[in-house]
């Protein structure tokens, strides 16, 4: 029997080293796993590499193009089907073209350039995407775990109240109907649990979808954690700033920027244009005779041809498709200003929504958090109302509903509140990792 003690102590000693090595995952740990394995976020990171590419090929626009090309010819000649000669020759050529009026280049190349910060700014309005998305997953899953705790603490309880109900109808001291409530209500407890355990899978299923794999335990926030107001709290101060640095309409204004200077380059197509063009080519030939009768003096000599020029083109008439296509880039311009306009005024609308949301999430956490406290209350007095015969059945459960309810809606009612502020940020363009990293100080 000693000896038997002594290994149930063994085992229970290595689960508890176990379960103590296993470290919880706060926001940040779960974040820095999506900046290696979200896909969306990967996806983007290559979206933004395809763009700032705009640049450079803007600006190879207006740089020196050299083409280099060689070839080795076998010939004939042959007068009346008799073969009189033949011979190799080779050829080789370098051709330099440095463009030196051409506004179409021009335009082009700022057109890259708007289109490559455009890009960084789509990247960086993706990564704090990212964020906000990790933040919900992440904050989805706490919530969950909290509903279906409070899920099975109900149906423990009610589950308690149908018992004592059924002992008391055994003696005598209750009706059958009070048995048949508390039944009916522990059965509603159980259907709501099992809800609770299927919204946890679907949770966690979203959250190992970003991060590539599961996530074993996860960091609750502290009982003291900070809920505060937007700051400044004036609103028009949030709108100002998302104005500046939002990064949607960053992004939206430079595709508007972009398009301009595409359509002013179509306009150009019908100016002049003016380019530097050297040529050298360099060619030997072994032909042995002209006309298969006359010595060749150059026979395999290497003759070299240098030729510069300025080269000058106007385009006059091409079916109509340089019109066609200036009137296409200004409408496709007039699209990306409209764009942009719905994209600034999008902003104001999202900021001052966003401001009046986290106050709003502000008031309801001290509602909810008074509410949870008003409940405990309630079921204390209903519980010693029921003992002295003041209070039913019914009142009791009740009373123990409503807590439970409390609880779950003042645990969302502060993910909610985090997810507003992460949304506000976002919104002025000052959402970055160092806010994850504020929130996960604040987990235990």
């Amino acid at each position: 029997m000693r000896a038997f003690n002594k290994f149930s102590l063994l085992i229970s000693l290595f689960f508890a080293a176990f379960i103590g090595s296993i470290r919880a995952e706060n926001l940040s740990d779960i974040y820095e796993l999506a900046l290696k394995n979200d896909p969306l976020l990967r996806a983007a990171e290559a979206t933004y590499r395809v763009g700032k590419e705009n640049k450079a090929q803007g600006i190879a626009g207006l740089l020196p193009t050299l083409t280099i090309s060689g070839s080795t010819n076998w010939n004939e000649y042959r007068v009346e089907e008799q073969l009189i000669d033949q011979y190799n020759s080779n050829a080789y050529f370098a051709n330099l073209n440095q463009p030196i009026f051409r506004l179409d280049k021009w335009f082009q190349f700022e057109a890259g350039t708007a289109l490559s910060e455009s890009a960084a700014a789509e990247f960086a309005y993706q990564q704090q995407e990212t964020m906000i998305r990790v933040a919900s997953a992440y904050f989805n899953v706490l919530n969950s775990i909290d509903s279906l705790n409070a899920a099975r603490a109900e149906e423990k309880a009610i589950g308690r109240q149908k018992d004592l109900a059924k002992k008391r109808f055994d003696v005598g001291l209750a009706a059958i109907t009070e048995v048949q409530e508390t039944q009916a209500a522990y059965d509603l407890t159980v259907v709501s649990r099992i809800a609770r355990e299927a919204q946890l899978d679907s949770a966690q299923e979203t959250l190992t979808s970003i991060v590539g794999r599961d996530v074993t335990l996860l960091s609750p926030l502290v009982d003291e954690f900070e809920i505060s107001l937007p700051d400044p709290l004036d609103r028009e101060s949030w709108v100002s700033l998302g104005l500046q640095n939002n990064y949607q309409l960053k992004s939206a204004k430079l595709q508007r920027d972009a398009a301009q200077a595409s359509a002013r380059a179509s306009a150009s197509n019908h100016l002049p244009q003016v380019d530097l063009v050297g040529r050298v080519s360099t060619s030997t030939s072994k032909q042995g005779k002209f006309g298969g009768f006359i010595q060749n003096p150059l026979f395999g000599v290497e003759q070299d041809t240098r030729q510069y020029s300025i080269q000058f083109s106007l385009p006059l008439f091409a079916g109509g498709a340089i019109s066609s296509a200036r009137r296409q880039a200004y409408a496709n311009y007039d699209r990306s200003k409209e764009q942009a306009i719905y994209t600034e005024r999008s902003t104001i609308r999202d900021v001052r929504s966003n401001h009046f949301g986290v106050q709003t999430q502000v008031a309801n956490v001290t509602a909810r958090k008074q509410a949870l406290a008003s409940t405990e209350s309630a079921l204390e007095a209903t519980q010693v109302g029921y003992e002295v015969g003041t209070r039913n059945t019914v009142d009791l459960l009740d009373a123990q509903k409503r807590l439970f309810q409390a609880q779950r809606d003042y645990a969302s009612s502060r993910y909610e509140y985090i997810i507003s502020m992460l949304r506000l940020k976002a919104s002025v363009g000052s959402l970055s990792p160092d806010d994850l990293l504020n929130i996960s100080s604040q987990m235990e």
